[in-house]
């Protein structure tokens, strides 16, 4: 592992819950006809979002909609979120997020818990990417910053559309268990974690 890379939302913030409320409202406002959609949508960037399921005349009202939620939620940090980092720190291993969030969300993520980007070589929200997860260019890209190849990178990530990312970018991925259930995760790797506290993931470091 010469660097590590992390998905926000359900890997190092506890927030899915919250995500899945929100997008079942406003999937039942404007409704897609398609069954766990606040599930398959998981991983992906508000464009591909909103251009892939819903009407172009109802983009601006779910954009409310999902700014009005986004303003009144707490970010809290998984317990195992900062340890972990910290001892990536120790062991000289760049890190970076790659999340599907904009620009807005992690400045207020920042100013909640002052010193966490500090945490980070690099961070790649929906603003530098022009392909949403699956696709891997999010990854591919927090690679190339860090200057490290993709085969030699480690991605953490809860979602589907997360993991095959990062299994398309060629890098190694660790699934963490905390979106959806162990046994549909072991289809992408080997590797699944309750969260980063989990004590399996200390052999990363050995």
């Amino acid at each position: 592992m010469k660097a590590a890379l992390f998905d926000l939302d359900g890997v190092l913030i506890d927030t899915e819950p919250v995500y899945t409320e929100i997008w079942s409202d406003i999937e039942r406002h404007f409704p897609t006809g398609i069954d766990n959609f606040a599930q398959i949508i998981k991983g992906t960037t508000l464009p591909n979002i909103l251009n892939q399921y819903f009407r172009h005349e109802d983009h601006a009202a779910i954009v409310n909609m999902l700014t009005e939620a986004e303003d009144n939620m707490e970010y809290p940090l998984f317990s195992g979120t900062i340890p972990f980092l910290k001892k990536l720190r120790e062991a000289r291993i760049p890190a970076a997020i790659v999340t599907s969030s904009n620009d807005i969300k992690m400045r207020r993520l920042s100013d909640m818990y002052p010193g966490f980007n500090e945490y980070f070589d690099a961070i790649i929200t929906d603003s530098h990417v022009k392909r949403s997860k699956p696709d891997p260019e999010g990854y591919l890209l927090a690679a190339s910053k860090l200057g490290v190849s993709p085969a030699d990178c480690i991605v953490f990530e809860d979602s589907f559309n997360g993991l095959k990312a990062g299994l398309a970018a060629g890098a190694s991925v660790v699934a963490i268990a905390t979106t959806n259930p162990a046994s549909t995760l072991s289809q992408y790797t080997t590797i699944i974690a309750t969260d980063l506290s989990d004590p399996t993931l200390d052999t990363l470091f050995e």
